[in-house]
């Protein structure tokens, strides 16, 4: 798959919140998952680690309020998406936020996300 066919795949999973067949289709096994500097979520590789910080993130929500993920921007080997959502989180109480994923394609896989927030 070229970098726009992944970021059109992406989209069109994203949109009915099927994140299990974005990370089984569309992922390397050896990703990687970077989180700015202050975030408490850090960066890991693989996909055993995405699915693990996935699943801690999910835990901290107790009601997702709305969410959005803009189509994708594809330059090169990378795509962008604005995101965002509003929730109510279990240690912090209703949040909204707004970031850019930027995702890296090799070989037809993303190899790479980075969440900038």
């Amino acid at each position: 798959m070229t970098t726009q066919q992944v970021a059109d795949r992406f989209y069109e999973l994203d949109a009915k919140h099927d994140f299990q067949t974005i990370y089984s289709e569309l992922y390397s096994q050896n990703a990687k998952s970077i989180e700015p500097a202050h975030s408490a979520w850090g960066t890991v590789q693989g996909m055993e680690a995405i699915h693990e910080k996935g699943k801690k993130f999910g835990e901290t929500i107790v009601e997702m309020h709305d969410g959005h993920t803009e189509k994708p921007i594809v330059a090169g080997n990378f795509f962008a998406c604005a995101m965002g959502f509003d929730a109510t989180m279990k240690d912090r109480g209703r949040v909204k936020m707004e970031e850019i994923a930027l995702y890296e394609v090799k070989d037809g896989k993303i190899v790479a996300e980075q969440f900038f927030y």
